[in-house]
Order: C-alpha cells, then structure tokens, then sequence
C-alpha cells in the first residue's frame, strides 16, 4: 500500500535539509536535491516500517496544502531561499521486503580450526555473524 506525506525541503550549505512535520518532525538531509529526495523516501519508509513493527497507527497524513512552508521554515529558523514543499511516497511493504529484510550473501575466510570446532558445536554461522556485527555496531 502506497503511503504518502508532505515533506519540507530547505537548501542549506550542505544541500537539502528534508522535514516531515507530521510525523513528529522526522528529519534526513542530502547533498543534492535528488539525493534529498532519495534519503526522503528511505527516512519515510524506515519510520513507517518501525511503526508498523511496533503496531504503532501511522498519523494521518496532511494534503500539500495543509502544510504552511513559511510556519515549518520559521519553527526551525530556516531559510525560505530555495524552499519548497513535494509528496513524498513510498510502498512501505515493498522497500522494506527489498531494503530492510532482505538477506545479503557474503563469503568471508576463517582459519580451519576455527571452522571444524564450530561446526562440532552445531554454531550458525549466519546467526553468530549477525549477532556479532549488531553487537559491535551497538559498541
């Protein structure tokens, strides 16, 4: 199911500053306005993917012209000079199906002895993988 929000996009110095104001000011940036654009629809779909796991109702959302540029510009002191609104829509069940659960094969080398005592423990290799790269992403 196609969900879509009003986004707020400014130029800054660094490209484009992207703001959801409905759902809770959700923010991304980009260095261009294409990859504004692009870290728009992956904000948006991960924030409505992890509402969706939590069995979190998403907000409605407002129409284009419910959205004041001006108001959203002045609550976070941004410029106007470049501004603009645009819909911003993603198929939440789709982009997460092909970006958030989607498994990746990776090869990786570790020394024999290594493998055959892991392999006498039942150890998965997958599972034990993930688990230490999350771990160490957390660190």
């Amino acid at each position: 199911m196609l969900s879509i929000y009003p986004a707020c996009f400014f130029k800054d110095e660094t490209g484009y500053s992207v703001v959801f104001p409905d759902l809770d000011w959700l923010a991304t940036n980009g260095s261009t306005e294409i990859e504004a654009m692009n870290m728009a629809v992956d904000c948006l779909a991960g924030y409505l993917y992890s509402l969706k796991i939590d069995d979190i109702q998403a907000p409605q959302a407002s129409t284009m012209g419910d959205v004041s540029l001006e108001s959203v510009a002045k609550e976070l002191d941004a410029d106007m000079n470049g501004a603009f609104i645009n819909m911003v829509s993603v198929d939440v069940d789709e982009y997460a199906h092909e970006h958030f659960e989607k498994s990746v094969r990776k090869t990786l080398t570790i020394p024999a002895w290594l493998n055959v005592t892991a392999q006498e423990r039942n150890i998965n290799f997958s599972q034990t993988l993930q688990e230490a790269l999350l771990a160490k992403i957390r660190a």
